[in-house]
């Protein structure tokens, strides 16, 4: 069982992501971590990844997909798995679809929907500390003083990549992008959605609902 987990930046796709995979006991392999771990190792993958990492372009989606494939065949990712950043794109879901085809493992995905004003206004509230490199949110993880580190006291700055203009042009780009693996995915009829606003725990319960009722549950 394969469990795709879709949602735009901000939807809150890897706090729940984690909490399923608790819940389950299902895998969770997020891509961001696992570009981080096969780097950190120094695997070929990894090496290949991070030559396009560095020039600032995006990885192909052929070493991607070999280091999630690799990364599927593992003991504890062999049976029940949440994937949080894959696919990325249309190319890559049907690359997921081609390497498990003849595998017996389902493939369905779950959509985290949340409007993009609050998307916007949950990217903005991040706030880091210059000197200790502390992260903040004001809405979910605020510091216990107003605009200040609760570790070393140095007033928050937001970072450029935070700001509000910012904010919208990536956003803009990245829901295209989602748009049309949701699209890929509902035309197959794997897709099921789910409303992601609310508090943690409501979020939460909706996404079990969903997953138990594609089959992955406790």
């Amino acid at each position: 069982m394969i469990l795709v987990l879709l949602g735009a930046p901000g939807a809150g796709k890897g706090t729940q992501a984690e909490a399923l995979s608790a819940a389950t006991g299902a895998a969770h392999v997020a891509t961001g971590d696992l570009f981080r771990a096969e780097i950190s190792a120094g695997s070929p993958l990894g090496l290949a990844a991070k030559q396009f990492i560095d020039a600032g372009q995006l990885v192909p989606d052929e070493v991607t997909i070999n280091m999630i494939q690799a990364r599927l065949a593992q003991p504890d990712a062999a049976h029940r798995v949440i994937l949080d950043g894959f696919p990325r794109n249309p190319a890559q879901a049907a690359a997921l679809d081609a390497a498990y085809a003849s595998s017996g493992r389902a493939i369905s995905a779950v959509l985290l929907k949340v409007d993009r004003a609050i998307l916007e206004e949950r990217l903005t509230a991040r706030r880091v500390c210059p000197s200790c490199g502390r992260s903040y949110h004001l809405l979910s993880r605020p510091p216990q003083s107003d605009g200040v580190c609760d570790v070393c006291a140095t007033a928050l700055i937001t970072r450029s990549d935070d700001a509000p203009e910012t904010v919208a042009a990536r956003l803009a780009n990245q829901l295209a992008a989602l748009d049309s693996v949701v699209e890929l995915y509902r035309t197959t009829g794997r897709l099921t959605e789910v409303n992601g606003v609310g508090a943690i725990d409501e979020v939460q319960g909706r996404l079990a609902a969903a997953a138990a009722a594609v089959g992955l549950t406790a």
